[in-house]
C-alpha cells in the first residue's frame, strides 16, 4: 500500500513511527540497480532500517516504493520535480531526514552498489563512542581507470593544497543525529556533501572501504563532471582557497621585487650582458603586475565572502511528493 503526502505535511513522519536508521539513497535512472541494493539489505543485519529513497527526476524507469516494500523493507520515495544532481538530492534526503527523523541515525549510500551494504555494520559501529559524529568510508581500493586514478590523485594533492584538507572518501558515511542536524543547517550541503562535512567540523572517523563493482551498467561520470565535482568542493572552501591564493601571490611579489633590485644591482656594476636587463626587468615587472593584481582581487573576494552568506537550502521547493510503503 502506498500513501502520497501533500503540501507541507508531506515531510512529516507517519504518526507513532520511531525509526533508529534511515538510509538515504539518491536514484536517478537506475532503477535496476537500486532494487538489487535493496533486496542485500535486507539480507544483512540493518533489515530494520528505514529506507529513503530520493527519486532524481528519472524519466525512463522512476523508482517507486513497491520497489523498497518488494525486498521487505519499510521506507519511502522522494520525488523531485526535476532532476537537480548527485548531491542535491542527497541534501534533499539529509534535510528531509533531519526534520521527519531526528532521532535516527543516517546512513549515505549510493544506489549503483560502489558502496557495499555489508560495510554499513564497520561505519556505525564507530558512533558508539562520545568523540565520535561521523563515520566516512576511506577509499582504500577503486574499480577505475588509470586515468581517473591519476585525475584524482591529482585533485587530492591540489584540494589539500588550497584548503588544507585531506579529501579521501565519497558520499558513502553513517551520521548521528547531532551531525545530521547540523550538515542540514547548512546552507554548503547542496554544493558538495564531503566538503561541507569537512568544513561543519564535525569529529569524523574514517574507515577503510574498497570501492565495489556496480551492480548494473557502467559509471555516468565523465571528465567533464569529475572536474567540475572538483571545482564544487573548492567553493565551499572558498574564502580559505582565495586566503592562500592572496598569500601565495603576495610572496611571488615580493621575490619578483627582490628579483627587480637584483636585475638593477647588476645592471649598474656592469655584470648584465647586453639585452639581458631590459628582457629580465620586464619580465619581473609583468609578474609583479600579474601577483599584485591577483593579491588584490583575493582579498577583494574574501571580503565579500566575509560580508555575505550562501542562500538557505529550500529544499522542500524540490519535492513534488513523497509516497511511503
Amino acid at each position: 500500500m502506498e500513501a502520497s503526502v501533500a503540501g507541507r505535511s508531506k515531510v512529516d513522519p507517519p504518526a507513532g513511527q520511531i525509526t533508529r536508521t534511515v538510509i538515504i539513497v539518491p536514484v536517478y535512472e537506475d532503477r535496476p540497480a537500486a532494487r538489487h541494493l535493496f533486496s542485500q539489505i535486507a539480507a544483512s543485519p540493518h533489515r530494520s532500517a528505514h529506507v529513503v529513497a530520493v527519486e532524481d527526476g528519472s524519466l525512463v524507469e522512476p523508482l517507486t516504493p513497491g520497489d523498497i516494500a518488494a525486498a521487505g523493507l519499510s521506507g519511502e520515495v522522494i520525488r523531485l520535480k526535476r532532476n537537480v544532481g548527485h548531491q542535491q538530492a542527497i541534501a534533499v534526503g539529509l534535510c528531509h531526514a533531519a526534520e521527519a527523523y531526528p532521532d535516527a541515525t543516517c546512513i549515505v549510500m549510493d544506489s549503483d552498489g560502489e558502496d557495499p551494504p555489508e560495510a554499513i555494520a564497520r561505519m556505525i559501529e564507530p558512533l558508539a563512542r562520545n568523540d565520535v559524529d561521523a563515520v566516512v568510508a576511506q577509499r582504500r581500493r577503486r574499480v577505475a581507470s588509470f586515468s581517473f586514478r591519476l585525475f584524482y590523485s591529482t585533485y587530492r594533492m591540489l584540494f589539500a593544497v588550497l584548503t588544507g584538507e585531506v579529501v579521501n572518501f565519497g558520499n558513502f558515511m553513517a551520521l548521528k543525529p547531532v551531525a545530521v542536524k547540523r550538515l542540514a543547517a547548512r546552507p554548503e550541503l547542496p554544493i558538495h556533501i564531503a566538503a561541507t562535512l569537512l568544513i561543519s567540523e564535525l569529529r569524523t572517523e574514517r574507515v577503510p572501504v574498497n570501492r565495489a563493482p556496480r551492480f548494473v551498467g557502467v559509471s555516468r561520470m565523465n571528465f567533464s563532471a569529475l572536474v567540475l565535482h572538483g571545482f564544487r568542493a573548492l567553493m565551499v572552501f572558498a574564502e580559505r582557497v582565495l586566503i592562500r591564493v592572496g598569500m601565495a601571490c603576495a610572496v611571488i611579489a615580493a621575490l619578483t621585487v627582490i628579483g627587480i633590485i637584483a636585475s638593477v644591482l647588476l645592471k649598474s656594476v656592469g655584470w648584465a650582458t647586453p639585452g639581458w636587463f631590459s628582457v629580465a626587468l620586464g619580465i619581473l615587472f609583468l609578474t609583479l603586475l600579474q601577483t599584485g593584481t591577483l593579491t588584490l582581487i583575493s582579498l577583494l573576494f574574501t571580503g565579500i565572502l566575509r560580508g555575505g552568506s550562501l542562500a538557505p537550502f529550500r529544499y522542500r521547493d524540490l519535492i513534488d511528493e513523497i509516497k511511503r510503503t
